[in-house]
């Protein structure tokens, strides 16, 4: 194959039709074409040689050009790609470092082994501006829904066509046991679109709860104007699903327009995600209110909430236990993605007797610290006092509304439990400072005598040894170990030290000791906001 006159156009035509096979710019297959060819030519003219190659964008012609470049005196390396400042007189009038000397060459004649070569190139440099233009096609395209035709099936893998280009539904993300013959249309979310060096760049998926949301967007129009907010969703995939719903126009139901008439609407859902139930559940901001919808079609008897813990406690009738709990756990469960709560259910008799558990607990402590008779003791825990502290640092009003207490009493209560309290300190600390605990942790702000007690049984003496714990190390977590979830207790776990906390703690021992730069922490912080604000 000879560059010459005769197929200097064939050049051009080659470009045109491979860019409108491909749908990509023209320009970027001449640009593979320039390349191929210049690399062919360097195999004749020799590899050390700067080879280039242009082709003319309206005759075709291709002209070789060799390329030197003006370096100093003692840096050529190069010897056929750089020549000297002196060198360059013969070319220049005035050379400099830097300048390129362009020389045009004979063309070659590519022989089969080039021209295969140079084949290559070019389907390297298509296949590279096909994926760069899949992705700007797609890349503003994640989040929204996507017909496409199944092509194959690869280790359980779906490669679908989308058009321009190919897709890929991973087996995790089908709906059970969904299975597709190449040719079937599948309706598929758009989850992630990416730059790979190689194999598909958009990622589908079936079973994100975002799928069941843009199908309600498509079959409610009410949701796709605005008037109605899917503010939450949970999904088993292929089996059952809630989605939370609110109206702004109070005169338009959220849940009965998402059912639509006869149901039509939510069928439609149903019948595309395989026969998926789905609750659909009016979204309240009161929490409470909120899970009591969302445990639908359980009766709930009473709700309380630990807005602290994130936790919850629901209580239903004994009949409704098992229709709260759902087969294998799956309607608590759900709710409880919802609602991102823990949720924690138990009967109206497991209610009774845990809290009179509790109160008899309770009642037994103030008895043993306070030195008070079991009816003044009842007192107390029949007004919501839970522990010593409560009493010892509560606001004395609040004790002079009790029946039977007056300020000289309140007065003796609180004493009473700040002499406990602090004895008790007094002896963590002493048996603390007994096993070899230094100053420096005990000074350290944020931990309880109890805390550095337990700290220093688990041999963390010094401010240097807490600065070394993780933060699961101190409240404790889960690993998983051969598949299964094992419990890591924490040294602070019973304290109810959170995760979060722990953390903090352990990041101002590393401040205070120098380890970390707290300006960099602070950057860090501010980096993290802006991530959250975009």
């Amino acid at each position: 194959m000879a560059i010459t006159s005769a197929n200097q156009l064939e050049l051009l035509q080659t470009a045109e039709a491979v860019a409108r096979e491909k749908m990509i710019d023209p320009a970027l297959v001449v640009e593979a074409m320039e390349e191929s060819l210049a690399r062919a030519a360097k195999s004749r003219y020799g590899a050390e040689m700067d080879i280039r190659v242009r082709i003319d964008r309206k005759t075709g012609r291709a002209v070789f050009s060799r390329v030197r470049t003006v370096v100093e005196d003692d840096a050529v390396e190069n010897y056929q790609a750089q020549l000297t400042v002196a060198q360059a007189r013969q070319y220049l009038a005035d050379p400099k470092v830097g300048d390129l000397i362009t020389e045009e060459v004979p063309p070659v004649e590519l022989g089969r082994i080039a021209a295969q070569s140079a084949k290559q190139v070019i389907l390297q440099k298509v296949r590279e501006a096909e994926r760069d233009r899949q992705y700007e096609e797609f890349k503003n395209r994640a989040g929204t829904i996507i017909n496409a035709t199944v092509k194959r099936e690869e280790y359980g893998n779906v490669i679908v066509d989308v058009g321009a280009g190919e897709a890929i539904l991973r087996r995790n993300e089908k709906i059970g046991r969904e299975a597709y013959r190449p040719g079937d249309r599948i309706r598929c979310y758009i989850k992630d679109v990416r730059r790979e060096q190689r194999g598909p760049q958009i990622f589908l998926s079936r079973t994100a709860p975002e799928f069941m949301a843009e199908l309600f967007k498509m079959e409610v129009p009410e949701i796709y104007e605005g008037i109605i907010e899917i503010k939450a969703v949970a999904r088993d995939p292929g089996s059952r699903a809630k989605i939370a719903v609110i109206s702004y126009d109070s005169s338009i139901d959220p849940v009965g327009a998402c059912v639509g008439m006869r149901g039509s609407r939510v069928q439609a859902v149903v019948n595309e995600l395989q026969g998926e139930k789905i609750d659909i559940i009016p979204w309240n901001e009161d929490i409470p209110t909120f899970l009591v919808n969302a445990l639908q079609p359980a009766e709930v008897s009473k709700v309380v909430f630990d807005e602290d813990a994130e936790r919850i406690e629901v209580v239903v009738p004994e009949e409704q236990l098992s229709l709260a709990i759902g087969r294998r756990g799956q309607n608590v469960r759900l709710a409880s993605m919802l609602t991102g709560l823990n949720i924690d259910i138990m009967t109206e008799e497991e209610e009774s007797k845990r809290r009179q558990a509790e109160f008899e607990s309770r009642t037994k402590l103030f008895m043993d610290t306070l030195d008070l008779d079991e009816f003044f003791a009842q007192l107390l825990v029949s007004e919501g006092f839970t522990n010593l502290e409560e009493v010892a640092y509560v606001d004395q009003d609040e004790l002079l509304v009790i029946d039977g207490v007056d300020e000289s009493t309140a007065h003796e209560l609180q004493a009473r439990a700040r002499d406990y309290l602090e004895a008790k300190n007094k002896a963590a600390l002493d048996h603390a400072r007994e096993l070899g605990v230094e100053d420096s942790l005990v000074a350290f702000p944020g931990l309880t005598p109890q805390m550095i007690e337990a700290l220093a049984l688990d041999g963390v003496k010094t401010l240097e040894d807490f600065a070394t714990c993780a933060d699961w190390e101190l409240a404790g977590g889960w690993t998983t170990v051969d598949g299964n979830r094992v419990k890591d207790d924490g040294v602070l776990e019973k304290f109810d030290v959170s995760l979060e906390e722990a953390q903090n703690l352990v990041m101002t021992a590393r401040v205070m000791l120098g380890w970390v730069d707290p300006d960099e922490l602070n950057k860090g912080d501010d980096a993290e906001d802006e991530e959250q604000e975009d």
